[in-house]
């Protein structure tokens, strides 16, 4: 086959779609793709090498991707590669266009997408310049300042062109990736992120083998051990995680995991942040940075299987520690997390195994033999995920996971996940009372349903439950529960799709060689016919009870409700189903039933009758011979006999027989067209008879009858279905349909039976189109001409049979006719429209009836409009009509979209991912290849514009601006789909519609103003015409949208228009995306280009272009780019589509600058928004670039060290003097040199060499002078700096990122020169405690800082000595509305600049913050500031963070809480760099150790006494020494606020230190959950519970446990009870971990049983429910010694009870037995509770044990009774199935504890 096929098309296709060969025309698509390959190259060649982009790339590369779409990758491997070269090249032009770009990255992504086609030798493709597109687009310096304006999705398809790209990076490109990203990894700085994600995205996987000392392994270990150090979570471990899971899934059995698994896992789990323990506090930054599932999925899937098999021990382990969360009792936000671990990582393992075993091998690495799953590894994985499956099926939120996911598990293992579905299912068949669970068993039975009927080795007995199954689903089809009767449909389609519905039993007798199985299907399938029979009778009683007169009162609808015509659909396709798969005996009994419903009965024509109409076509459809010769005559002679009376005919209510035979004719002849040609003379008469009546239903149904009767016979459709080719009619004696239950079809014998159009068929329809069509149109034009009177009616009857005949018929009638219209566009390439076969031959010699209907369309139209516009409903006709003219070949793109949907629903319910290749049922592939034959009708882009169309267009756009806004919005919707259809249609167009917005044109009405608004706007899918991506057209439009305010029809006071223009401003705004300027395309392309046109068949026929053409393309090239600057002549609306004109690569011409400058003391506060932010747009133009020279080094080892340590900051030598200042290196960006050096750092080159500072007047250029003299006029300043320190909303202004540009752009553009301007303002500002002016001098202040980058020293120190003072003042008048705003101006100050530069802020922040002076609030503020300013730069200033810590500690005892929380924030970031990660050297900042023991000392006074801490200090500041202890507990607070500050932003949490001062945080800690405790306590609390959730690694988990047992031995119960609590949720955070370290296991278990024995009750009690969650989370297991230990200790005996004296209080203190006995009780009570879904087998015993101590003292009473009330909640719901577990006579005890008396008592 291959071969033939490459000899006719002279190459070896990539991979063609092989839909296509199925296709009846198949014979003649290789010559018909061959010549539209060969346009393709030949124009997108020249196109390339003439250097036009568009129209000329642009138009032949849409085309290429159409021709994708039809016939795949139907080119030769050299094309393949040169096509990707190509675009590759375009796709990277720096200065594309971005819509352009992402147009062409679209189709390179669709060309890279079978990467198995093309290897690595094939094709290689740089690696760099998709990183600069990213980085320009991504990263962009000039998008928040308005120069550029970037569409949302570009950020997805960027992505997605790296992935593609990827795997054909060259060899030594990891290498060069690591030394471009690895100086941006320094952790405090926001370009750690940007690195990893670089990475994440960028680095290689699939090497092969042979050069992965090339690849991962450069990186692996570095990056793998930095994730391990980080405990916390920060927001680019995500993209790390994402990484490794690539890595593991390209590389399977090369990289040794096992180290890392426990780790990897503990990871997973406690990303799905799930609630665990009493009362929890969530760190944010854990559910907003955990991992992305479906990467979780992908990297487990890749663990498992190799020889170690631990990956599947910790998966086991993950399940069963989290499947109590998938009960459905169980609900929060975790829970879709976890649904959706479940749905996808059976999918991800059978993708697995799919690739090992199946998959045809490619070039990519594959998996060794020792890491090949095998059959042991798939039985254990998917045992373990049954048990949450089956718990999930039941869901809150939906079986749908759940069922993908027993889809896939039963692929694998069906003998294990049936079963158990199954006893789920007929239960739930039985029930009456719960239809959520029939749902949802239901929906699972669907899912796993082809690999029931299919059976196979592993599961023979599968296909014996089909019948059972079917027949007790037949009372779902219930009319009162719609739902139910939904799931049951889709249910019985199912099945019957898989199974021929054939009586074998006969077989029984006849063959012997048949296995038990067989037999028993054979004899279960006698009862198909009953089956059939029985479903029928349901549906029957279904539709009697939807009758119209049932469900509503004749006043209302008439319409079917949105449910009935879904049942409708169930209904009809299920039964098609069922009538296809029936042997040829059951489908007579089924036929005639079918009909003696339907003709025994009358029916409503509007609901009921649709039913059963649908019914009956669905048997003419599957046999029509059959089922027309009792139907046909049936219906016409009961029409004629009524129709014997003349007047029926002229009745406005027809007779209901005779509406309803009509109806039933109409759907029964919707078959084969050559079946129904034998009754044709019968049918015309009909015809005749009926399409003239009166009433309107009437001749409806009669235009039904025509339409289906013309389409049956005119159309190409595949005319059955069934699941074996060529039906069930052999005898069974050598043919056994039962074989082919569940069978595939065969893809290479579909065996399609077409129905192709005969002679015959097509002469019957011209002579219907000249017997019906033909007079009407006479009539039609008579009356358009004025001839002939017409009532409204009769125009409506005309035009409806007009617009049924073209539905009928369209495909029969060739496309309009007429010239191509010149001059639209100027191209130098061919823009040709392709045209496709689609199997029909148009006859010349007929009339062509297309033409002929738009001719009197067009009269008519133009008559009505003058004559009676408000004959909307003939108008809406003729829209339809002009619409079906336009595009109509046979069917609709609505239609094909639903059914391709459909199809793609089916395929995914029903497919087999695990072998693939296509292995679709025979129905499915079939309606493929009839998708893939509609799509070729409906391909039609890029046709030519011509006349025709052009008059159709404006009798669109006259519509579209008419009077009925009902017409005007059909009209619109038709024109949107039209101007997408042509080419470059819409510069035609434009002009028309920009007539009714121009204000000198006094004629335009409020309707047609409104209408050309809404051509302009568009709908949310089509083209918007304010919008196009050129600028020929952006020149008109624009202004005339902006002129258009002022025209006569422009009424402001209705809403409706005020909303329109509201939508348009808006669409603009967020559409518009910057649009190419520069369109010239570099001389690689061309070269590519040139050699994509002499290579390979097909050859292109166009000439390679000669010298003067390719001049001539330079030269177009060089005057679009010169055209493209616009002419500016334009209040609201236009300074928002002017700002959006402002763009990176073309300064503004002067008189805008001037607009915008004038425009920044507009009195409308939205232009001065919109003028500030371009006029820092501007600054950045027109701003001069500063020199910059390289400096080469290279080490790798991060953190302090020497050659990093001339860029800390060191008050020894600071550059004081102009001498210093000058011979002072600065680094500007705080990330340098952090973990290692850039190949070449870019330094500033001296002062000398960089631009002149203070230029006069005359040497600056027009713009600067404009902004310049603005800005020296004292006047200007004054009103401007008046307009700043307004307020805009009270309470929400913020501190604007834009005012700063501005002022930055300001000082650094023209250096001091505005400085003795402004400084009088900013001293008035300063001194005035208003929020708005004080926000205002912040923003000038920080624009300052930040613009005297370049300043010579001499500025930048008379600068500081007015700004000193300035700052002090602020820092003393602030407020609690400005401290926010002052906070952001010294951070955005310091942001990115070399601390060194900015000594005198940082001395003067630093003089004292904590003073005293105006109380604890601007000390809290001082701290505050200075904190922004720190913060900024990171780990460059040890030496300012000690001296700040040295100040501060002793101040730690602050007694203002509001103090306190700040030097707790202050010190995290003082301590933020101390962290472990790997390769980095100590640091040279604070570290925590050290501080911890100055701390310990001062807290002597705590540590020492046992009794608790009490928060007994007086607030007040008395003057007398306070003791050492008040001191320790204020300091106490202080630290405390410090640890609840840094567990959410520090990235590693310093274990050994906290561990410390665990013992205090015990003391503190309350147990009771009571609100009024005042902060010290709550404090504790919080901090431990934080502490709690916290990362261990191994080597920290037994000091935790030592403290943690050194502090259950304390005196205090409370600090006992609460090691409890912080046991549960560490070990459940850290629970892989905790559990490969087997001595840690057994000391947790040491520890609760030892606090089982507690002598405070509430210990006790503690103690049991943590035991319970560990040994429900798995981490404990239920072992006979430790069962035995309980039960010994609940046999300790009491004392006896002494006759004690009342009111003594001896016996109060519980007896050491009673303890021991209470403990026994409790620890059996704790195995019970810890199953609370299921009954093991050691469970009945512990109950009756239980038992026997209900009648104890208390304490123990209450929990035996406690214990039992819980275990009947939980267990209640399936207790049928529990109580199979216990024998008669423990259910008799019981049932006695259970409901006797004591219970209530």
């Amino acid at each position: 086959m291959k071969k033939a096929q490459s000899d006719t098309l002279g190459f070896v296709p990539q991979k063609d779609i092989v839909y296509n060969k199925l296709l009846p025309y198949a014979h003649r698509l290789d010559d018909e793709s061959n010549d539209i390959l060969s346009k393709i190259k030949g124009n997108l060649c020249r196109a390339v090498q003439l250097r036009e982009i568009w129209p000329g790339v642009l138009f032949w590369t849409r085309k290429l991707s159409t021709y994708m779409r039809l016939y795949g990758r139907k080119f030769s491997k050299e094309d393949h590669v040169l096509f990707i070269k190509l675009l590759y090249e375009l796709v990277t032009i720096p200065k594309l266009e971005i819509s352009m770009m992402q147009g062409l990255a679209r189709l390179l992504i669709n060309l890279l997408k079978k990467k198995e086609l093309l290897s690595r030798e094939d094709l290689e493709l740089r690696w760099r310049p998709l990183y600069e597109l990213h980085d320009r687009i991504l990263f962009s310096k000039t998008e928040h300042l308005g120069l550029n304006w970037f569409p949302n999705s570009v950020e997805s398809v960027l992505k997605t062109l790296v992935k593609s790209c990827r795997p054909y990076f060259s060899d030594s490109a990891t290498q060069e990736m690591l030394d471009e990203w690895r100086p941006l990894l320094c952790p405090f700085d926001v370009t750690m992120q940007r690195a990893i994600s670089y990475f994440e995205l960028f680095l290689p996987t699939t090497l092969p083998p042979e050069l992965h000392h090339k690849g991962f392994k450069l990186w692996f270990d570095e990056l793998i051990t930095l994730w391990l150090s980080v405990q916390n979570l920060p927001s680019w471990e995500m993209h790390l995680v994402n990484l490794f899971a690539r890595l593991a899934n390209d590389n399977i059995g090369y990289i040794d995991w096992d180290p890392y698994i426990p780790k990897i896992f503990t990871r997973i789990l406690r990303s799905l942040n799930l609630p665990v323990g009493t009362s929890q506090m969530m760190v944010p930054r854990y559910v907003t940075n955990a991992y992305d599932i479906s990467h979780v999925v992908l990297w487990v899937s890749s663990l498992l299987g190799g020889p170690s098999k631990q990956a599947q021990a910790q998966l086991s382990g993950l399940f069963n520690s989290i499947t109590s969360f998938f009960h459905p009792s169980n609900h929060g936000r975790w829970l879709m997390k976890l649904m959706k671990l479940l749905q996808r990582l059976p999918a991800s393992v059978v993708r697995r195994l799919h690739r090992e075993r199946y998959r045809k091998p490619t070039w990519l690495t594959p998996i060794p033999d020792s890491h090949k799953l095998t059959e042991e590894d798939i039985t254990d994985f998917v045992e373990s995920m049954m048990q949450p499956v089956l718990l999930a099926m039941f869901s809150k939120t939906g079986s749908l996971d759940a069922a993908q996911a027993l889809q896939n598990l039963a692929l694998m293992r069906p003998e294990l996940v049936i079963p158990p579905v199954l006893e789920k299912t007929y239960p739930a068949l039985e029930t009456l009372t719960e239809p959520h669970q029939l749902t949802a068993t239901l929906s699972c039975m669907i899912g796993v349903a082809r690999s029931l009927v299919s059976g196979g080795q592993r599961f023979p007995e599968g296909p014996t439950h089909m019948l059972p199954l079917l027949m007790r689903a037949l009372p779902g089809v219930d009319p009162n529960d719609f739902s139910k009767c939904m799931i049951t449909f889709q249910f019985i389609a199912t099945f019957v799709t898989l199974v021929p519905l054939v009586d074998c039993s006969s077989a029984l007798h006849e063959r012997t060689d048949l296995t038990e199985v067989e037999r028993e299907m054979c004899s279960a399938s006698a009862e198909f016919e009953d089956f059939v029979l029985l479903f029928m009778d349901r549906c029957f009683a279904l539709i009697d009870s939807s009758t119209l007169e049932q469900t509503r009162e004749e006043t209302e609808t008439e319409k079917m409700t949105h449910l009935e015509s879904l049942v409708e659909l169930g209904l009809s396709s299920t039964f098609s189903t069922i009538l296809t798969q029936c042997s040829l005996d059951i489908f007579k009994v089924a036929l005639e039933k079918v009909f003696n419903f339907a003709t025994t009965n009358i029916f409503e024509t509007r609901v009921a009758g649709r039913m059963v109409a649908d019914m009956c076509r669905a048997a003419s459809k599957c046999h029509p011979a059959e089922s027309l010769k009792l139907f046909v005559p049936h219906c016409c002679n009961a029409i004629n006999q009524i129709a014997v009376n003349e007047e029926v005919l002229n009745e406005e209510e027809l007779d209901k027989e005779f509406l309803w035979n009509l109806q039933l004719l109409s759907e029964v002849t919707r078959v084969d067209g050559d079946k129904v040609l034998p009754y044709r003379s019968n049918l015309v008469q009909i015809l005749q008879l009926t399409l003239h009546l009166k009433c309107k239903q009437g001749y409806t149904l009669a235009c039904n009858l025509l339409h289906h009767i013309l389409r049956s016979s005119a159309l190409i459709y595949p005319t059955e279905y069934c699941s074996v080719p060529g039906g069930f009619h052999q005898p069974t004696s050598d043919y056994l349909p039962i074989k082919e239950w569940g069978r595939p079809g065969d893809l290479w014998n579909l065996d399609i039976r077409w129905h192709v159009p005969s002679v015959v068929e097509t002469s019957f329809a011209f002579y219907l189109l000249d017997l019906i069509l033909q007079p009407e149109l006479q009539r039609l034009q008579r009356f358009a001409q004025g001839e002939q009177d017409m009532s409204r009616d009769d125009v409506l009857q005309s035009l409806t049979i007009i617009q049924h005949c073209l539905l009928g018929a369209g495909s029969l009638m060739p496309p309009l006719k007429g010239e191509p219209i010149p001059e639209l566009v100027h191209s130098m390439v061919n823009l040709d429209e392709t045209t496709l076969y689609t199997g029909v031959e148009y006859d010349d010699s007929r009339e062509n009836y297309r033409d002929a209907v738009c001719r009197v369309m067009r009269q008519l139209l133009h008559y009505i409009l003058e004559h009676s516009e408000d004959d909307t409903k003939s108008l809406f006709s003729i829209i339809k009509i002009i619409s079906d003219l336009l595009h109509f070949k046979g069917s609709h793109k609505h239609e094909f979209d639903s059914r391709w949907k459909s199809f793609n629903l089916v395929k995914k319910s029903m497919e087999n991912r695990l072998h693939g290749r296509k292995q679709h049922i025979r129905a499915l592939l079939i309606d493929r290849v009839m998708l893939q034959h509609e799509l070729r009708k409906l391909t039609v882009e890029g046709c030519q514009y011509r006349s025709i169309h052009q008059e159709l267009m404006r009798d669109l756009l006259r519509l579209s601006t008419s009077t009925y806004s009902q017409v005007r919005s059909r009209a619109q919707n038709v024109l949107y789909t039209a101007l997408a259809t042509y080419n470059f249609c819409c510069r035609d167009l434009i002009p028309h519609v920009l007539e009714f917005l121009n204000p000198d044109n006094s004629s335009v009405t409020q309707q047609q103003f409104k209408g050309a608004l809404y051509c302009l706007l568009g709908n949310h899918s089509g083209v918007c015409l304010a919008n196009l991506h050129d600028w020929d057209c952006i020149a008109l439009t624009w202004p005339a949208i902006v002129r258009s305010g002022l025209s006569s029809a422009m009424s402001l006071e209705k809403p409706s228009i005020v909303r329109l223009f509201d939508d348009l401003a808006d669409k603009i705004h967020r559409q518009y995306e910057t649009i190419g300027v520069d369109f010239s395309i570099p001389g690689e392309c061309c070269a590519v280009a040139k050699q994509l046109m002499i290579t390979g068949n097909p050859v292109p026929k166009e000439p390679v272009p000669s010298e003067e053409e390719v001049a001539e393309g330079l030269n177009r090239q060089e005057l679009k780019n010169s055209e493209s600057v616009e002419p500016w002549k334009f209040e609201h609306i236009a300074i928002g589509f002017l700002s959006l004109l402002l763009r990176d690569d073309h300064e503004l011409p002067p008189p805008a600058v001037t607009f915008f400058v004038k425009s920044l003391n507009h009195d409308s506060l939205y232009v001065r928004k919109v003028a500030i932010s371009a006029v820092a747009g501007i600054m950045k133009q027109i701003k001069r670039p500063h020199k910059k020279v390289p400096e080469l080094s290279g080490v790798v080892a991060a953190g302090d060290r020497l050659d990093n340590q001339w860029l800390q900051y060191n008050s020894s030598s600071l550059p004081r003097t102009q001498q210093d200042w000058d011979s002072c290196v600065f680094v500007e960006k705080t990330h340098w040199g952090y973990y290692c050096w850039p190949r070449k750092l870019m330094m500033y080159a001296p002062l000398e060499e960089q631009p002149k500072q203070n230029l006069t007047r005359e040497e600056m250029t027009e713009r600067e002078q404009i902004i310049f003299d603005h800005f020296s006029d004292p006047v200007f300043i004054n009103q401007f700096i008046e307009f700043l320190s307004l307020e805009d909303r009270k309470g929400k202004d913020k501190f604007s990122p834009r005012r700063f540009c501005l002022f930055k752009g300001l000082f650094r553009n023209f250096s001091d020169v505005f400085l003795p301007l402004l400084r009088p303002h900013m001293e008035r500002l300063v001194a005035d405690s208003h929020e708005s002016k004080q926000r205002c001098v912040a923003e000038i202040i920080s624009g300052l800082i930040r613009g005297c980058k370049h300043w010579s020293y001499s500025k930048v120190e008379s600068l500081w000595e007015v700004l000193c003072p300035l700052l002090r003042t602020a820092l003393s008048n602030i407020t609690i509305e400005t401290y926010a705003d002052w906070g952001t101006c010294i951070a955005t100050a310091c942001e990115s600049r070399d601390p060194r530069k900015l000594h005198w802020l940082f001395e003067m922040l630093m003089e004292s913050p904590v003073n005293g002076e105006g109380g604890s609030f601007v000390d809290a503020c001082r701290l505050y500031v200075l904190q922004g300013g720190l913060a900024q730069q990171e780990w460059r200033v040890p030496e300012l963070l000690h001296r700040l810590l040295q100040y501060l500690e002793p101040k730690l005892t602050q007694v203002y809480k509001n103090v306190r929380e700040r030097i707790g924030s202050v010190l995290t970031y003082i301590f933020m760099i101390d962290v472990n990660l790997p390769y980095t050297q100590p640091t040279t900042s604070p570290r925590i150790s050290d501080f911890t023991e100055r701390i310990l000392l001062q807290l002597k006074p705590l540590t020492e006494g046992d009794e608790e801490i009490q928060n007994h200090v007086v607030e007040e500041n008395e003057v007398g020494e306070q003791d050492e202890r008040t001191q320790a507990i204020k300091l106490l607070k202080t630290v405390l606020k410090w640890l609840i500050a840094s567990a959410g932003r520090s990235f590693s949490t310093a274990v050994p230190e906290q561990l410390r001062l665990l013992p205090l945080l015990f003391k503190i800690a309350p147990v009771e959950n009571d609100d009024s405790y005042d902060e010290l306590k709550r404090d504790a609390k919080t901090c431990l519970s934080l502490m709690s959730q916290g990362l261990l690694y191994t080597e920290q988990i037994p000091m935790v446990l030592r403290a943690l047992q050194e502090i259950a031995g304390s005196s205090s119960w409370h600090a006992r009870y609460t090691v409890l609590t912080y046991l549960q949720i560490m070990v459940f955070y850290n629970l892989f971990t905790f559990m490969s370290d087997q001595k840690a296991v057994n000391d947790v278990r040491a520890l609760v049983i030892r606090l089982l024995e507690d002598e405070q009750l509430e210990v006790r009690e503690m103690a049991a429910t943590t035991l319970s969650g560990f040994l429900q989370c798995n981490f404990l297991s239920m072992e006979a010694p430790m069962q035995a230990h309980f039960e010994a200790m609940c046999k300790t005996s009491l004392p006896k009870k002494r006759k004690r004296e009342l009111g003594s209080i001896v016996d109060t203190i519980p007896s050491a037995d009673l303890v021991r006995r209470h403990a026994g009780v409790l620890g059996l009570s704790a195995c019970i509770l810890s199953s609370p879904y299921d009954v093991p087998t050691w469970m009945p015993q512990l109950l009756m044990d239980l038992s026997a101590h209900l009648n104890d003292t208390q304490p123990i009473e209450m929990t035996v009774k406690k214990t039992l009330s819980n275990f009947r909640r939980t267990h209640h719901d399936n207790w049928q199935q529990h109580k199979q577990q216990f024998t008669d006579d423990q259910l008799l005890v019981l049932t006695d504890l259970l409901v006797s008396p004591c219970y209530y008592a």
